[in-house]
């Protein structure tokens, strides 16, 4: 491994996922798949050829997954070269998998699915509790081939005699961010599809529906109404009424607008504004001033669909697609 120590910032290292564990390790190689393709190297080294053929093969294909996609396969066809390294982390026995790439990118049609590929000499595997969690977070990217970047020298380092895995204490940090980077990530993709898929009415309707799941009676009012108010809740069959006023548009809210709200509400009514955006600096100072009207932005209408999100209809757990995980946190929440 002397060449590995001498040169370590030349080599580059590449993370790939497979559904079918034993294609890799029995026959030696990597695969990924896109069969309707055909052969990458038909394409030559020319970016937008791939972009134009994964366009026509994948004509649903949306702008941003056609650059994704063809580029993700323009790197497997050109940029891997023979003595690059490859990391495979293995769902089946949670092992990874490093192994160094000898063959130039080959279209093997007697595949059923995984076509492109490459010839691999696997050199080592690990079990998972080897790598920092940074390291795993890297590894477990949502693409299915990536290049490895940040914690490339970790997977290298385990190649060599000696190699100790990381102390937990040292991964404290990375933990806790890698944890907070999650949480994130989940509450941008909750607005962007909230923006999305969810516009006018439709936004109306899912307010209504997460109101519900917090244990509120809704009506919806008629579409076209002119009265400003789009739901009325109660907690129970008693007063007071809940006035609701629901609005999708990108810009910030203005005061003018929640005083519209205000003037379609009675004595003893109180009022409820909900926007995927904002509120403007008077807008919020009305609010705080007007105790009986809360304000809802989007990023806390996002906590309000993770806390009740159990208990949304299907309807709209099909249009927002999460999964209960359990991620690590920091200690000093339980002190």
């Amino acid at each position: 491994m002397e060449d590995l120590n001498v040169k370590k910032e030349e080599i580059r290292v590449w993370g790939i996922h497979c559904r079918d564990d034993v294609l890799f390790r029995k026959e030696n190689i990597i695969a990924i798949g896109w069969k309707d393709m055909g052969d990458l190297s038909i394409l030559g080294s020319d970016r937008e050829a791939f972009k134009k053929r994964y366009a026509e093969v994948y004509k649903d294909a949306k702008k941003g997954s056609v650059a994704n996609g063809a580029g993700m396969l323009y790197r497997f066809c050109n940029e891997v070269q023979i003595d690059d390294y490859v990391v495979y982390p293995s769902k089946s026995d949670r092992q990874v998998n490093i192994g160094i790439i000898e063959g130039e990118y080959q279209y093997d049609a007697t595949q059923p699915e995984y076509v492109q590929t490459h010839k691999v000499k696997w050199l080592k595997q690990f079990p998972r509790t080897y790598f920092s969690q940074g390291a795993l977070y890297e590894i477990g990217a949502a693409q299915s081939f990536f290049m490895v970047k940040n914690y490339a020298d970790e997977f290298l380092a385990a190649l060599d005699k000696g190699f100790r895995k990381p102390r937990i204490e040292d991964e404290k940090e990375v933990v806790e961010a890698t944890a907070e980077l999650i949480i994130e990530n989940t509450k941008d993709f909750i607005l962007k599809e909230l923006s999305r898929q969810l516009k006018g009415y439709d936004l109306e309707e899912f307010v209504a529906d997460l109101l519900r799941a917090m244990g509120y009676r809704t009506t919806v009012s008629p579409h076209g109404g002119d009265s400003g108010i789009d739901i009325t809740a109660y907690k129970d069959e008693l007063p007071p009424r809940i006035l609701v006023q629901v609005k999708s548009q990108d810009g910030d809210i203005k005061e003018t607008t929640i005083q519209s709200l205000k003037g379609a509400m009675r004595e003893g009514d109180y009022g409820l504004f909900i926007t995927l955006s904002d509120y403007t600096k008077n807008a919020k100072a009305y609010l705080r001033n007007t105790p009986i009207i809360r304000g809802i932005n989007g990023t806390e209408l996002v906590d309000l669909v993770i806390k009740y999100y159990k208990d949304l209809s299907e309807k709209y757990k099909r249009i927002i697609p999460l999964q209960m995980v359990y991620i690590p946190v920091s200690k000093n929440l339980f002190e």
